[in-house]
């Protein structure tokens, strides 16, 4: 059972053990958070859905191995059994990286009238109602606290062609304020990171993406690269950290300060 940060490694995230939901390809946000967070100490747990063996192929490209264990955030079963099967490998978490996100084609696009309730819903199981679910579900893990840190994109505003999706976000941005509020007894702070558009699988799929990323590139202050998830990655990752310990309920954004000019 691998309870401790690699020998010889500080940082600080050192002696803390993270669950990384979200790792699809190299290109994910949460293969970034993983790295990172290894790099800085931590050990590291992942979780794949549907194709469990290509996460593990991905996790392989990680500074360290990693085991993975298999979660659809939308199966009763799944969420279950979790902390058992999460114990397997660590003996409790100090840290969760939610960076789960789904919505079927018709909640996309400039079709936000048409989609219908059976699709949205799936948008808002997958995408809103399961940082409560994960929240729950990891509860037994954290008997001392921690930090459970989502990943958001910045619903303050309607974007074009996000439609359902920014709706889904929008009910992540206030599940994680009610989650703070429920859980800080328990020493347990939630938060989120807003990052600007980054290419991952999941962007591949939002039409007119590339407007988003041409966008942010000429008009965030500190400019934007959306083939570089890692300046979200550190903020995840200084988030999952002790160095906030007093933080949550909060929205930190990781987008070039973007969000902070007008367009």
């Amino acid at each position: 059972m691998t309870q401790s940060s690699s020998p010889g490694r500080g940082g600080i995230l050192a002696g803390k053990r993270l669950l990384v939901t979200g790792v699809i390809t190299e290109s994910s946000i949460g293969f970034a958070v993983a790295k990172q967070a290894q790099l800085q100490g931590a050990t590291v747990v992942l979780t794949g859905y549907g194709r469990v063996s290509l996460v593990e192929r991905v996790a392989k490209r990680l500074p360290e191995p990693v085991p993975v264990v298999e979660l659809d955030v939308t199966n009763d079963e799944h969420l279950a059994t979790l902390a058992d099967r999460v114990r397997e490998h660590v003996d409790g978490l100090d840290g969760v990286l939610h960076s789960i996100g789904f919505a079927p084609q018709s909640c996309l696009g400039e079709n936000f009238l048409e989609a219908p309730w059976s699709d949205v819903s799936v948008a808002l199981h997958a995408s809103t109602y399961s940082m409560q679910s994960l929240a729950k579900a990891v509860l037994p893990l954290m008997p001392d606290g921690g930090s459970i840190v989502g990943l958001d994109f910045d619903a303050r505003q309607a974007w074009p062609t996000y439609s359902w999706m920014g709706v889904a976000k929008a009910g992540l941005e206030s599940c994680t304020r009610y989650l703070a509020r429920e859980l800080g007894s328990k020493n347990i702070r939630v938060n989120l990171v807003a990052a600007g558009p980054i290419r991952t699988m999941a962007a591949q799929h939002i039409p007119g993406f590339n407007e988003f990323e041409t966008v942010w590139t000429s008009r965030a202050p500190l400019g934007w690269d959306a083939n570089d998830p890692e300046p979200a990655a550190k903020t995840a990752v200084a988030l999952l950290s002790d160095w906030l310990p007093s933080t949550s309920g909060e929205i930190v954004h990781a987008d070039g300060g973007f969000h902070a000019v007008g367009a």
